[in-house]
């Protein structure tokens, strides 16, 4: 073995001897932990005997813990609501102080805006105090409800003493106590109910302030023309009753009283006052004739009267809706209709127009069911007319189930306005039909009932009136025959109606010209009334309607033969006293005494036949008067004339009236002036209202100072 080997082999050897050096050690240390686990092990089972009997010393208090935990979370759950009852009542006595100081001021301001505004203000600070209350009264129930819980809960664990659950019960009894009294208190007897009347009366101030300006200046009455106030009604807008402030002022109120059960209260005092302003704004238009609504009462007005009452009652009509009734709608929609979704404010509405309306229907309905005199139904169709014009922005201002029993009673005076316009029409023929028994006049003038007639027929075919009739005729055509009948056109319709009536004059006219015992007045008679209709009615829309043929025909022919029997009878046997044939039969001896007689006989029966021409034969219309004296003079002052000049040498000349004087005394009974101015009956109308295209009288003139006289007329019926 070399050196270096042995070496390798004292290495390993050194190094084994180390490795089981460590190797001892190792094991010492071992036996030596094991002998300290030991004692540790000893140690841990004594400290478990320890912790096992801590454990069982200590049970009892972990259960007291969790007792007083749970008893804890429940005190906590009874003062959360309690303390919350204490903040709501210190923000409610708050409340009450700012409503004492507000109060005072609303009292000491003078201001009106001012005052407003502090009013908002005021409102503002009762709808808190309100909501303060409530939450008392919410709040009471969970506080008294948690204290009963703990209440009883300490009771029946006894988790504490008997002096503390004592005190807790004494303060739960005082809490009921506090919120059956003190709550109901604050609410109905408190500072809360005084603001709330205080509010009421606010309520019906304002309300009372906003008033309908304005309105009434809009009205001109002028007694010379009616036309001129219509327009003024018809030009008059509606306004705002009050500022956007005022308004906003009641609506909070009208919410507030609401709010706390004073609805009732709040319409009460809202329907009364408006109804009141609304009726004081209509008074100021002093509407007297709303006093006259039975039938008794109206048919003993005079026309005139009446007349008058029906122009006011349109035009107030008209007014009350477009402008008194629209602001009042308005404002009872912005008032109230925030209350209850909207459905409260018509009701309302209706409720402040309802009396008022009725008053104006009951005049109507009224005037509707009076006599059925002639005069009236002009009046009738402007009433009916206007309530047409009205229809729509009634319906829109009434609309709804609210407004329906106004609606219908609208409906149904005009069903009344319609039957009665329509009755008096149709018996307007039957009048003149029974005036067949009254005399006719005693100088064969043209009788008052057929002037009244024939203007009264040109009249209605105006403008102003012919649509209207239409409709009225169309309307009770309809409701008689059914909606699915063939409705006549427009023109027949009139035309068959007008002709009755025309037709019903002309046989009054024939009736009555035989009840002359005069032979000479029946034609007299005749000759002026149809002379009369027919001037009357050419050109006019009553003659188109009826027929220019037709009049013609039935009138200016008749009139013409009237005209030649009347020169026939009146002017014919003076003429033939002149007559030379009997001459030639007598001898020279008795020739001479029968041109005396002849002249004799002529000049009275001249003197007589003048005389009765001023006194009993009278030819108004001046046109037809010159026309009679023109053939007057050519029929008697020739024939006067040539058998003066042939017997002049049988006759003293002087002693006979020249054929000049026979002339001027013809002029003179034929001229313009007539008798009867004397005796206070109507003049004939002057002769500067001519046509120049004709020579015939003028009618456009005369019709419109005509329609306007008739119009007018305070005749009570036809005169007779």
């Amino acid at each position: 073995m070399s050196t270096e080997e042995l070496k390798q082999d004292d290495q390993i050897i050194s190094k084994l001897k180390q490795t089981c050096s460590d190797l001892n050690n190792l094991l010492q240390l071992s036996f030596n932990v094991e002998t300290s686990l030991s004692e540790i092990e000893d140690k841990f089972n004594v400290m478990q005997e320890n912790l096992s009997i801590a454990s069982r010393r200590i049970a009892p208090l972990q259960s007291l813990s969790i007792a007083n935990k749970s008893l804890d979370t429940k005190i906590n759950r009874a003062i959360s609501p309690a303390l919350s009852l204490l903040e709501s009542f210190k923000l409610s006595e708050s409340l009450q102080r700012k409503l004492l100081e507000l109060s005072s001021k609303l009292a000491n301001e003078k201001s009106f805006n001012k005052r407003v505004e502090k009013l908002i203000k005021y409102v503002d600070t009762v709808d808190d105090l309100n909501e303060a209350i409530n939450s008392i009264s919410r709040e009471c129930e969970p506080a008294i409800q948690k204290l009963q819980e703990v209440v009883e809960f300490l009771s029946r664990t006894k988790a504490t003493d008997q002096f503390r659950t004592h005190r807790l019960r004494e303060t739960l009894i005082t809490l009921k106590a506090l919120c059956e009294t003190e709550v109901d208190a604050m609410r109905f007897d408190g500072l809360l109910d005084d603001a709330l009347l205080n509010l009421q009366d606010e309520y019906e101030s304002l309300l009372n302030k906003m008033r309908h300006r304005n309105f009434i200046e809009a009205i001109s009455v002028r007694d010379d023309d009616d036309d001129d106030d219509v327009v003024a009604v018809a030009d008059m807008v509606s306004t705002d009753l009050g500022s956007e402030l005022e308004v906003e002022v009641l609506t909070r109120i009208s919410e507030t009283l609401a709010a706390n059960d004073c609805l009732d209260i709040c319409i009460d005092i809202f329907v009364k006052v408006r109804y009141k302003r609304a009726a004081i704004a209509l008074m100021r238009l002093n509407p007297e004739y709303l006093k006259t609504y039975s039938l008794e009462e109206i048919d003993e007005m005079e026309w005139a009267s009446l007349e008058t009452a029906i122009s006011l009652w349109i035009q107030h009509f008209e007014l009350a809706i477009k402008n008194v009734f629209v602001s009042e709608k308005k404002l009872c929609c912005q008032v109230l209709g925030t209350i209850m979704d909207g459905v409260i404010w018509p009701e309302c509405f209706v409720k402040i127009a309802d009396k008022i309306m009725a008053v104006f229907f009951r005049f109507g309905e009224g005037v509707a069911r009076s006599k059925k005199e002639p005069q009236k139904l002009f009046k009738l169709l402007d009433m009916f007319e206007s309530l047409e014009k009205l229809k729509p922005e009634f319906s829109e201002i009434f609309a709804g189930e609210a407004g329906a029993d106004i609606c219908s009673r609208f409906r149904e005076l005009e069903k009344l306005l319609v039957h009665s316009s329509t009755k008096v029409f149709f018996e307007l023929g039957l009048q003149i039909e029974a005036n067949q028994d009254v005399l006719p006049p005693q100088d064969g003038s043209v009788p008052k009932l057929v002037r009244y007639a024939i203007n009264y027929l040109k009249y209605l075919l105006t403008d102003a009136y012919s649509a209207t009739m239409i409709r009225v005729l169309r309307t009770e055509q309809i409701w008689k025959a059914g909606v699915l009948s063939t409705p006549e056109t427009d023109e027949n319709l009139l035309k068959d109606a007008m002709f009755n009536i025309v037709d019903a004059i002309r046989r009054n006219v024939e009736s009555k010209k035989l009840r002359y015992k005069d032979k000479v007045l029946p034609h007299v008679f005749v000759m002026n009334t149809y002379w009369y209709i027919y001037m009357r009615t050419r050109s006019t829309e009553l003659g188109k309607l009826i027929g220019d043929q037709y009049m013609k025909k039935t009138y200016k022919i008749v009139a013409e033969e009237s005209a030649y029997s009347y020169q026939k009878q009146a002017w014919g046997p003076l003429v033939r006293m002149l007559d030379k044939e009997e001459l030639k039969r007598v001898d020279k001896d008795g020739l001479t005494a029968m041109i005396r007689g002849k002249m004799d006989a002529f000049t009275k029966g001249f003197d007589d036949i003048t005389q009765r021409h001023k006194s009993f034969y009278h030819i108004p219309d001046a046109d037809l008067r010159e026309q009679m004296r023109e053939a007057t003079m050519k029929l008697v002052v020739p024939a006067y004339t040539e058998f003066l000049n042939n017997f002049a040498s049988s006759l003293h000349v002087k002693s006979y009236p020249s054929p000049e004087y026979i002339e001027d005394t013809l002029n003179q009974m034929f001229e313009v002036v007539d008798h009867h101015k004397s005796s206070g009956k109507s003049s004939l109308r002057p002769r500067q209202m001519r046509d120049p295209s004709d020579g015939s009288k003028s009618l456009s003139g005369e019709q419109s100072r005509r329609s306007k006289d008739f119009r007018r007329s305070k005749t009570s019926a036809i005169d007779t």
